[in-house]
């Protein structure tokens, strides 16, 4: 991450902040609460925050030790994802 997370204050991150500690445009990040693949956020009041704790552990689910590593798990473009397939494994027609 761009920052350290131990030399944040611990608080919510607006927009931002939280853009800037994961090297993201705040545009980006955006679009990831719009597509609901970014990290969990919150609505106090109607602004939009962040727990630094989301923003790591969001973060580190794209962590990767070789571009062969299988990847148990992957932090997803912000863009809308395909539908997940309907009951019995199909998807509908």
């Amino acid at each position: 991450m761009a920052e350290s997370a131990a030399n944040l204050p611990l608080r919510y991150l607006r927009t931002q902040e939280a853009a800037r500690v994961l090297g993201l445009s705040e545009r980006t990040l955006e679009k990831h609460r719009t597509y609901g693949t970014g990290p969990n956020y919150r609505k106090l009041g109607g602004r939009v925050v962040y727990s630094i704790d989301d923003l790591q552990t969001w973060a580190d689910r794209g962590l990767v030790i070789s571009t062969s590593d299988p990847r148990a798990g992957t932090v997803l473009p912000a863009k809308r994802q395909p539908a997940a397939p309907a009951a019995g494994g199909r998807f509908p027609r």
